[in-house]
């Protein structure tokens, strides 16, 4: 079943060798070898397990799933244990070569999670999206037709009246439901961030009363983070709630700004700053997330902002005037609600990619079907180089993105409590830059039709833009990724920096250094992985490149902690770097290992898996070295970068502008 998702059984390289495919694997059924990886993958742990796509997500793995005090959800059942991060161990240097052998499911699974989402298609292949975006509404009969289709309720328990989809089959629903912005928007602010907390941490109570109701659509949820104040910065808000001195009622006051169904909603989680009394006997402001009705008063919506794109979505304003809160609606622990609106974004960010990617894949059949029709100059648009080399590079920017996404949310279903925010935030960045660059390149090809609103490219183009800022922004989310990889390789190099920071009383150290240095080696002794022994023998090369990446990438780091130490959290423009080559060795690995697989199993087009691959391979190559580049000391680059990119800004902020005269002044 799907909240199981298992590591596929891929046929090892060696083997392959062994019997000569040295081309192209048969299918892997075919064969009775078996990928080293399958020891340690979910499959093992679950291969007798019966499953369904519907019933079996993840509140499912125990009957009584727990959270713990801290707002981490926690399920009892038997998955293993992720004993190693993906993402945070490139950072060291190391991959775990399971994570080359791509995540499947069944042929049952695969069947059953089809027959689930031809409604979904079909009601969005008749959706009129134009009519909902110049109207900036979604009309009420359509909000009940999505009701109707269960998608108010995907991920919450059948017990509840929902779905219970797991990570996967929420992803592959999510391909769909992106296909309109508004109601996808509308969809995430409803249930992952609007009601995730109830399903995180809520208690036994609090689930029966409220989740029955948000999952048939005849509640509507929202989630209140966000103030005039405090975008980024979460941990700043100002709503405040004042415990009555009878202990029965909180009192909540505040605002909150750009709240998806905001004006809809009848059920808030809303976090509020509120006075905690520590061990020490200390008082101090903490968040506190609270589940908020707007029948219990003092709850009001302004007007729907007017915004560039996804306009069918309610955005508003929400206000609390002394709204009285009562204290079993407290969700979670008094003062534990910062993390838990943390856990909350973190846990949905993934789909954006399986999202995007579906966006995609249908901007570019529609542009392909101009493209083969189109003809200028005597010939077809799809003879002209540059217009091929547009179609291929969104193909493998979306096989990419999809590849990510789903390699993240198989993990979130094969472990028990795995903690993938950090993967999850970097499918955010790269699916949110690649759908807003790539629907612009669709429209491109489409020439001036594209950008006329008969046409449904311009409105993809303005959707696509708010994902690089809602749900974290980009900048924050880079330095969220880099500075966890970061601390997670500092703990192992502690000892190591430190003697580097003193290179006078280490000579020994600084001697072994330069020379590892001369072998492209970091001081930690980061060796290749002979990754290409892990994948299919005709993905051996992008494999070397993977491997190769991942031990100078940890040299980068080893190099950044040794020349800032502490200080490296001021150092943003050289951790935007270190974000942006781990993103690109996490795509790698999932692009790698996805076509490798198909190989493996001989699946349709697996040789144009294969060319993706490769493309998407050489150009993050590029990106990597020439991040690389840049992370080196200034003399060592022989180029200050940062230092002038910061003397030009501050130059602008002193200025109030662009400082630069103009280009026909001169001194007369």
């Amino acid at each position: 079943m799907l909240a199981s998702s298992r590591f596929s059984r891929c046929i090892c390289a060696r083997t392959l060798r062994q019997k000569g495919f040295h081309q192209r694997c048969v299918p892997a059924q075919a064969l009775t070898s078996v990928h080293p990886a399958q020891k340690h993958s979910a499959r093992f742990y679950a291969s007798s397990s019966n499953s369904e796509v519907v019933g079996k997500g993840q509140g499912d793995v125990s009957p009584h799933p727990q959270a713990s005090e801290m707002g981490e959800y926690a399920p009892t059942g038997k998955k293993p244990i992720l004993d190693q991060p993906i993402a945070k161990s490139l950072y060291l240097g190391k991959l775990d070569p399971k994570f080359l052998v791509y995540p499947e499911i069944s042929k049952e699974e695969f069947d059953e999670l089809n027959e689930l989402v031809v409604p979904i298609e079909k009601f969005f292949d008749n959706l009129d999206s134009k009519s909902i975006d110049v109207n900036a509404k979604i009309p009420d009969e359509t909000l009940q037709q999505i009701k109707d289709l269960g998608l108010f309720g995907l991920q919450v328990p059948e017990e509840f009246g929902g779905l219970n989809l797991n990570a996967t089959a929420y992803a592959r629903v999510g391909e769909v439901t992106a296909r309109d912005g508004a109601i996808a928007v509308t969809l995430a602010a409803h249930q992952a961030i609007g009601y995730m907390g109830i399903l995180l941490v809520g208690n036994d109570d609090q689930k029966q009363k409220y989740l029955p109701r948000l999952a048939s659509g005849e509640h509507t949820a929202a989630f209140c983070l966000t103030e005039p104040s405090s975008g980024s910065d979460a941990a700043s808000i100002q709503t405040r709630a004042t415990l009555s001195e009878d202990g029965k009622t909180w009192t909540l006051n505040g605002g909150k700004i750009w709240i998806s169904n905001g004006g809809i909603a009848d059920v808030f989680t809303v976090f509020a700053k509120t006075e905690v009394t520590t061990p020490e006997g200390e008082t101090k402001d903490k968040v506190t997330a609270f589940i908020v009705e707007r029948a219990f008063g003092g709850v009001t919506s302004g007007k729907p902002e007017d915004k560039m794109g996804i306009r069918g979505s309610n955005t508003t304003e929400v206000h609390f005037d002394n709204t009285p809160v009562p204290a079993e609606n407290v969700l979670g622990e008094v003062g534990q609600g910062f993390k838990l609106a943390m856990n909350i974004l973190n846990s949905g960010r993934f789909s954006m990619g399986s999202g995007g990617a579906g966006i995609l894949k249908k901007l570019i059949g529609w542009t392909a079907e101009h493209a083969t029709s189109r003809s200028q100059f005597g010939k077809k648009l799809t003879e002209f180089g540059l217009i091929q080399e547009k179609f291929a590079k969104v193909a493998v920017t979306v096989y990419a993105m999809e590849s990510m996404a789903y390699l993240t949310s198989c993990v979130l279903d094969s472990y028990d409590n795995p903690d993938m925010s950090v993967e999850a935030a970097m499918v955010k960045i790269f699916s949110s830059e690649a759908s807003w660059n790539c629907a612009s390149e669709c429209l491109q090809v489409l020439g001036g039709l594209g950008y006329m609103r008969d046409y449904p490219y311009e409105r993809y183009v303005r959707d696509a833009r708010i994902m690089l800022i809602f749900e974290g922004t980009n900048e924050i989310l880079r330095l969220f990724v880099a500075l966890n990889g970061v601390q997670y390789a500092g703990k192992t190099l502690k000892e190591l920096v430190k003697k580097l920071r003193n290179p006078l009383n280490n000579p020994g150290l600084m001697l072994k250094t330069a020379w590892r240095k001369t072998k492209g080696q970091s001081v930690i002794g980061a060796k290749e992985m002979q990754l290409h022994t892990d994948v299919h023998p005709e993905l051996e090369a992008e494999a070397k490149i993977l491997d190769k990446s991942i031990v100078k990438f940890s040299g980068a780091v080893e190099e950044v902690l040794t020349q800032f130490g502490n200080k490296v959290v001021d150092e943003q423009m050289k951790l935007k770097r270190l974000a942006d080559i781990s993103i690109d060795l996490y795509a790698l690995t999932a692009c790698i290992g996805r076509a490798s697989r198909s190989l493996c199993i001989g699946l349709r087009n697996a040789d144009q898996e294969v060319l993706l691959t490769r493309s998407f391979c050489y150009e993050a190559e590029q990106r990597i070295n020439q991040n690389l580049y840049e992370l080196m000391p200034s003399k060592q680059a022989n180029r200050a970068i940062d230092d002038t990119n910061r003397q030009i800004a501050e130059s602008i902020f002193k200025h109030g502008g662009y400082a630069a005269e103009h280009p026909l002044a001169r001194n007369w």
